[in-house]
């Protein structure tokens, strides 16, 4: 739902009831992720994609029944069925949805979850979609608590809590349970995490084609440069932020999970070598560094000289993408972002055309989903400064 929250709000905030459905599981190639979601009002207006145009028009038909029941459905539709080929699902993919009725007495919370999302507040929305509890129940989740203190069981806190470690690695899923009177239920997880955070340092044009990637693709952007003319707000405008710091320094102040990106692009040894000692101890997902081969190789003795471990040098992607062919910032940026979805969703980084695996792969670690894009260039955050009077320009 959250590629779609900015979108159907107004509708919510208007009164006006809507069908909601969301994909809550997928087997083999389905055309869209676990998560995805499509609106329908009451005035049958549509907002949002479930499939990729395969089957909307037949999950619209079981949005306008739910709108007039007010009956949740869980839906499925795939190759298998008589009728996929019909509705336009040939990809060979199944697809699961649960359809239920959004207004403000089928979800009250639901302004609250727009404002937690807004103020980069994680919180995860669990839903009965199957089982003899009623459908549509739910209750939310933030990373050490609920909102607004549901009554939840032994059992329900046990699903609290394999809940709240989908919501720190931002995935969605259904996760079955066995309800109060031992009846077994599925609940659906939609994470509302905040978007992980792309760190790119080294205020370059290459840097700036790797910011306007990574905010397409969802990702927190950070720009970071300990040289104040280089790292500005009129440079990066696509950025969220820009950050006047030494590298070293400001990623050791900054929190750093699985889902974090870490592009190093400054090529230079007094910034690289103590920066990527510190990255490379970070639980980071993904930490690539760009310089040539004759770089990488100087690089590489330099952070052995410092005490880096081989283990922790395998994590390294460098030199940084995928043999693209690329020259230019923008192709470069293309082919960092290549490299990057491979490593989170388990790619071969081959050609389609050369490979028997299914399109689609079961992601190693959670993708972002594409936020509002900011309408203003991002403020320019100054991080010890008193550090970087030693540094050139």
């Amino acid at each position: 739902m959250r590629d779609i929250l900015q979108d159907i709000l107004p509708w919510y905030q208007a009164g006006k009831p809507f069908a909601l459905a969301t994909v809550v599981r997928t087997w083999r190639s389905s055309p869209r992720p676990v998560g995805a979601s499509m609106a329908v009002s009451d005035t049958g207006e549509v907002i949002g994609s479930v499939s990729g145009g395969c089957v909307e028009g037949a999950v619209y038909e079981v949005a306008q029944d739910v709108l007039k029941t007010g009956a949740p459905q869980l839906v499925r539709y795939g190759v298998s069925d008589d009728s996929a080929f019909a509705i336009g699902l040939t990809c060979g993919g199944t697809l699961e949805l649960f359809v239920q009725l959004i207004d403000a007495d089928t979800f009250p919370e639901f302004e609250h979850v727009v404002e937690s999302v807004a103020r980069r507040q994680a919180i995860a929305i669990c839903t009965v979609i199957e089982g003899p509890l009623p459908l549509s129940r739910r209750f939310l989740l933030t990373p050490s608590g609920t909102y607004g203190n549901p009554d939840l069981d032994q059992s329900e806190q046990s699903l609290a809590e394999k809940a709240r470690r989908m919501l720190r690695h931002g995935t969605d899923g259904v996760l079955p349970h066995n309800d109060r009177q031992g009846g077994e239920v599925a609940v659906f997880v939609e994470s509302m995490a905040p978007p992980p955070r792309m760190i790119v340092f080294g205020a370059i044009d290459f840097a700036a084609a790797v910011a306007r990637i990574g905010k397409f693709l969802g990702y927190h952007v950070t720009v970071c440069d300990a040289r104040r003319v280089f790292a500005t707000k009129e440079r990066f405008r696509e950025a969220d932020e820009v950050v006047v710091a030494w590298p070293h320094k400001y990623l050791a102040e900054v929190e750093v999970d699985e889902r974090t990106v870490l592009c190093v692009l400054t090529h230079d040894a007094k910034f690289d070598v103590p920066l990527l000692q510190l990255a490379l101890r970070t639980p980071a997902g993904y930490i690539g560094a760009m310089g040539s081969r004759r770089t990488h190789d100087i690089r590489l003795a330099q952070l052995r000289d410092s005490g880096t471990t081989e283990e922790e040098l395998s994590r390294l992607r460098s030199p940084i993408g995928l043999d693209l062919g690329a020259r230019t910032p923008e192709e470069t940026a293309i082919s960092i972002a290549a490299e990057i979805i491979s490593t989170f969703q388990g790619g071969s980084g081959l050609p389609l055309a050369n490979t028997t695996a299914p399109i689609h792969h079961k992601p190693l670690a959670s993708h972002p989903k594409p936020p509002v894009a900011p309408s203003s260039g991002p403020p320019t955050r100054d991080f010890n400064t008193q550090e970087l009077n030693s540094c050139p320009l």
